[in-house]
C-alpha cells in the first residue's frame, strides 16, 4: 500500500478541494481526513459515518465536592488558575472548591497534593473519530472539540484506522488530507508517507510556507511535488515559486488556475472533478498521472 499526503503551508491553499478531486480519481483506496483542527472534507464527502468513538488525548482532573474540605491547597498549587472557591456546598462547608475544564492543563499536580483524595483524575474527552463509506469508498474523519488540544495524537490515530482499514480490504493507496503549517499535526500527518504534495499559492506568504513545510518534509526524507493553485493570479510569483522550488530540488507538478468551479464544487458538495469538465479538470487529472507514476 502507498500513501499520499496532501498538505500546506497554510490554510485556504485549495489542499482539500485538490485531495477531494484524486479522491474522485483514484480506485481502490481509503480516504483519511487528517485536518482534525478544522475538518472539512466530509463537506463534500457527505460519509455515511458506520462507526464512532471518542477520542482521549489526555487526562483531566476534577473536585469531588461531596470529599473536599475547602483546604485550597489545590488552588494554591495550581499555576494555571484552574481552580476557585466557587463548588456546591457539602455537609462540613459551604462552599468547595471546583476546577474548571478549559483552564485545566491535566498537570495533576491538585491531585497529588490533595490531602484527602478528593480530586478524580479521569480520561479527558477531547472529540471524536468515525469510520464511515462513502460514494468513492471507506473514509476515517474526526471531529476534535472546540479549544481542546492533542490533534497530533488524534491525527496519528486517523491514520493508523485509515491503514487497518486498508490491509483488512486490500486497497493499494491511502490518500490523507493533512493538516496545514508545520506543527505537530502535520508532523503526525507526513511521518512514515511515500509521497507528499504540498499545495500553495502565488503569494509572499505562500513562497515562505512552502520553504518551511519543504524543510519538514525533507528533514523526513519524504519524496515531495509541489502544486501551485491560483497560479495564474501572479504569474511573477509563480515562476518564483517555481525557481525555488527546483532549487531546493522539488518539482512543480501542477499550476492550477484560479477557477470558480472549485467553490461551486463545494457548495454542491461535489468535487471538481464531479462538477465540471475542461481544462481546469484536465489539469488536475494530469497532475494525478503524475503521482501516481512518483508512487510507482
Amino acid at each position: 500500500m502507498k500513501e499520499l499526503v496532501v498538505i500546506s503551508g497554510k490554510g485556504g491553499t485549495g489542499k482539500t478541494s485538490i485531495a477531494a478531486a484524486f479522491a474522485s480519481l483514484a480506485q481502490n483506496f481509503v480516504l483519511a481526513d487528517c485536518d482534525v483542527d478544522a475538518a472539512d472534507l466530509h463537506l463534500v464527502m457527505s460519509p455515511d459515518i458506520k462507526e464512532k468513538q471518542d477520542f482521549s488525548g489526555g487526562k483531566q482532573a476534577s473536585i469531588v465536592s461531596e470529599k473536599c474540605i475547602g483546604c485550597g491547597k489545590c488552588a494554591n498549587m495550581c499555576r494555571f488558575g484552574a481552580i476557585s472557591l466557587n463548588g456546591p456546598a457539602n455537609e462540613t462547608i459551604e462552599k468547595t472548591y471546583i476546577i474548571d475544564p478549559v483552564s485545566c492543563e491535566g498537570c495533576k499536580v491538585c491531585v497529588e497534593f490533595c490531602p484527602v483524595e478528593a480530586i478524580e483524575f479521569k480520561d479527558a474527552i477531547n472529540g471524536q473519530w468515525f469510520i464511515s463509506d462513502t460514494r468513492f469508498g471507506p473514509m476515517v474523519h474526526a471531529k476534535l472539540g472546540i479549544a481542546e488540544e492533542n490533534s497530533g495524537k488524534l491525527v496519528t490515530l486517523i491514520r493508523k484506522e485509515a491503514k487497518r482499514i486498508a490491509e483488512e480490504q486490500n486497497k493499494n493507496l491511502l490518500i490523507v488530507d493533512g493538516s496545514p503549517g508545520i506543527g505537530c499535526p502535520v508532523i503526525a500527518s507526513i511521518t512514515g508517507a511515500d509521497l507528499v504534495l504540498v499545495v500553495t499559492e502565488p503569494t509572499l506568504s505562500g513562497i515562505h510556507d512552502l520553504e518551511r513545510v519543504a524543510q519538514l518534509t525533507s528533514n523526513f526524507g519524504i519524496q515531495t511535488l509541489v502544486c501551485v493553485n491560483k497560479a495564474d493570479i501572479n504569474p511573477e510569483m509563480t515562476e518564483r515559486i517555481e525557481k525555488n522550488a527546483k532549487d531546493k530540488g522539488l518539482r512543480v507538478i501542477g499550476k492550477i488556475p484560479y477557477d470558480e468551479s472549485f467553490t461551486k464544487a463545494q457548495i454542491m458538495k461535489a468535487t471538481l472533478i464531479e462538477y465540471t469538465g475542461g481544462d481546469i479538470t484536465e489539469k488536475v487529472k494530469s497532475m494525478f498521472r503524475e503521482i501516481t507514476y512518483a508512487l510507482g
